[in-house]
């Protein structure tokens, strides 16, 4: 009879921090595991402090406290049950490191550090951790097991270290963040780890939101020969049974679950619905108020927060001025009433007139221009904030990507708020994925099937009526030709020459590239919010402030 061996892909939530909460979260893991026989229990990268930490890794005090729960979680393990494979910041010989740790029959059994340090996009590991030598392989039940810590996979160098010194499993515990076709770049590395090694090899990616980054799990196996042995599901916790058996080829996974991909689309809105779970639950907050103002990128948000939290935990608020249209007040009440949230109505007239009667002697003798627009999108930001602050529930602001570019958003004013949804979205993937929603209700929603957007929101030229006849395309370029002007400015980092080259025209190009870089000030003081794209503004690109470059 072959040797056998059975390992559960523990795809789980954990939460930054909280040390005894993830502890507890891997001992329910392991029971649930024990139940199914698994032998070894892989969790995914930086399992027992939550990831990424950030500079809250470098406190002693939290590397001592990580410690400890380390070492009670490893004596749990000689209780019966499987052994664990977890991953945590370890201090080895005055040295932090980022490590991988076999936790079995009551003790630390092993140790590897992780080899290859990230330091580019939203990693900065370099700034916080040492390096560690090149990993032998963990000997665990008659198996010779290659601990990868998540870089270490991307590079070669690591696996074929481990390959050359025996190892027969390829273990890559992950902290892999969400970004658009990302899970085809993951595939694509593994399989060149695997042609290298020709062995086999586990991906353990976690799920749930951190502040900006949003994890989507979908852990997988890969046969030695290449081929997919077996698939996790993406955007839920998940723990998944994988059983192998050893022949004269080596070991081959025999049984794993097989879950379907997610398209762009789903991808996106899923992301964006367990981030925003995620950030409002894990920081307490009893809900979210929003400002719903009959156009698609508040409706759009609506719909995000009531699939991730339910209707009952949204407040929706129409803040209407003497500019807001029939159609806004009409479309606003249409949408709220479709997904089943509270809409209240606070006129902001009144308080508009007060504050040009208060600013008139000091404005006298000047026309009316941006400043009386912003003033309305401040007053609505401050009545937001007061709703929130008299009965908690968290601003959940609703710009896009598109208009934070460009600077078209009013610092402390539509900007107002804890957390976006749209921050990483461009204005034609809302378009898009507002039709996405009225066609799907997406796996885990907790908002109602059907449209849930009113189609004339979205036929409707958006506006931000902030003065008669208003029309956003009146300030800026078409929003199919920002976009693209921008994704190649802000994603691919292009030249302008190379750009006008593509068909767009120089005075396109320069005039969106200046306001990108003049809008620097205002994205500093953004709220964070859930990252889509290769490169979102926060972590991703970290421009100056104060910046005369211009690369024409």
């Amino acid at each position: 009879m072959p040797a056998q061996l059975s390992i559960a892909l523990a795809q789980i939530n954990p939460t930054v921090g909280d040390l005894d909460g993830n502890a507890k979260l891997i001992l329910e893991t392991r029971a649930g595991a024990a139940g199914a026989g698994a032998n070894l229990v892989v969790f995914p990268e930086f399992v027992v402090s939550g990831y990424p930490p950030e500079d809250l890794v470098l406190r002693p005090s939290f590397q001592e406290a990580t410690r400890r729960t380390l070492e009670a979680l490893a004596a749990e393990t000689a209780k019966p049950g499987p052994a664990l494979l977890v991953s945590s910041p370890w201090v080895q010989e005055g040295r932090l490191y980022n490590a991988a740790l076999l936790l079995a029959g009551g003790g630390i059994a092993a140790v590897r550090l992780k080899h290859e340090l990230p330091n580019y996009g939203v990693f900065d590991e370099k700034r916080v951790f040492s390096a560690g030598g090149l990993p032998d392989p963990v000997e665990f039940a008659g198996a010779s097991l290659g601990a990868m810590i998540c870089e270490d996979m991307w590079l070669p160098e690591v696996g074929g270290h481990l390959a050359a010194r025996g190892a027969e499993i390829l273990i890559v515990p992950n902290g892999s963040p969400f970004e658009l076709d990302k899970h085809d770049v993951r595939r694509r590395i593994a399989l060149e780890r695997v042609r290298e090694s020709r062995l086999p090899l586990i991906y353990v990616n976690q799920v749930g939101g951190q502040d900006e980054l949003v994890f989507d799990g979908g852990s997988f196996v890969m046969a030695a020969d290449g081929t997919l042995a077996g698939q996790c599901p993406y955007w839920r916790a998940d723990l998944a049974i994988t059983r192998w058996e050893r022949d004269a080829a080596g070991w081959r996974c025999v049984e794993a679950p097989a879950c379907a991909e997610p398209g762009r689309l789903e991808a996106v809105y899923q992301a964006m619905v367990l981030g925003l779970r995620d950030y409002v639950e894990k920081n307490r907050f009893p809900g979210v108020v929003l400002g719903l103002s009959g156009g698609i990128d508040s409706a759009l948000s609506a719909a995000v927060a009531v699939d991730a939290l339910g209707a009952a935990r949204v407040h929706c608020v129409m803040l209407p001025s003497k500019y807001t249209s029939k159609e806004s007040l009409d479309e606003a009440a249409d949408c709220a009433r479709r997904l089943g949230v509270k809409l209240d109505t606070i006129s902001i007239a009144p308080l508009v007139e007060t504050a040009e009667r208060t600013l008139a002697p000091l404005f006298a003798g000047r026309a009316a221009d941006l400043t009386e627009e912003n003033i309305q999108s401040r007053l609505r930001g401050m009545l937001l904030m007061a709703l929130s602050n008299k009965f908690g529930p968290m601003v959940l602001t609703t710009g896009n990507k598109s208009e934070v570019s460009v600077g078209y958003a009013t610092l402390y004013g539509d900007m107002c708020g804890g957390y976006s949804v749209l921050k990483d979205v461009y204005k034609v993937l809302v378009f898009e994925l507002a039709r996405w929603r009225n066609a799907h209700r997406p796996e885990g929603a907790r908002g109602p099937a059907g449209v849930v957007i009113p189609e004339s929101t979205i036929a409707r030229p958006p506006t931000a009526e902030l003065r008669p006849n208003q029309k956003d395309q009146d300030s800026l370029p078409p929003y199919e030709q920002l976009d693209a002007v921008l994704e190649d400015l802000v994603e691919n980092e292009l030249p302008v020459a190379d750009i006008v080259a593509k068909g767009y025209s120089f005075e396109l190009v320069t005039r969106v590239q200046n306001l990108l870089y003049g809008a620097e000030y205002k994205r500093r003081q953004a709220s964070p919010g859930v990252k889509v794209t290769r490169r979102n503004f926060g972590r991703d690109r970290r421009y100056p402030i104060t910046n005369r470059f211009r690369n024409r």
